[in-house]
C-alpha cells in the first residue's frame, strides 16, 4: 500500500514539475504574428489548464496526458517559426549567390 502512494506522489510531483515548465516556457513565448500559431498556442494554454483541472479533481492519467499535450503543441509552434527562419535564411543565401 506504501507503495502505491509513493508512486501516485511521485506523479503527481512530476505533473506539477510539467505544468511549472510549460508556464515558464509559456511566458517565453513572444508576439506571433501567424493566425495559425496564435490558435495553436491558445490551445495548448487551454490543454494547461485541464491539466490543473484534473489535477486537482486527483485525476492524475489525465492531468499528464494534458499537458504533455500542451507541451507537444508548442514545441510544433517552436519547431515551425524554426523551420520558416531557416527558410528566410537560405533564401537570403541563394539571393547573394544569384547576385
Amino acid at each position: 500500500m506504501r507503495n502505491a502512494v509513493n508512486e501516485k506522489e511521485k506523479t503527481e510531483a512530476r505533473v506539477k514539475k510539467d505544468i511549472a515548465l510549460f508556464e515558464e516556457n509559456f511566458s517565453k513565448i513572444e508576439r506571433v504574428r501567424d493566425p495559425e500559431d496564435a490558435k495553436t498556442i491558445e490551445l495548448a494554454k487551454a490543454y494547461c489548464e485541464d491539466a490543473k483541472f484534473y489535477l486537482e479533481k486527483g485525476d492524475l492519467f489525465t492531468a499528464f496526458g494534458c499537458i504533455n499535450y500542451a507541451h507537444g503543441l508548442l514545441d510544433a509552434v517552436r519547431m515551425r517559426k524554426e523551420s520558416a527562419g531557416e527558410n528566410r535564411r537560405e533564401q537570403r543565401s541563394s539571393e547573394k549567390i544569384k547576385s
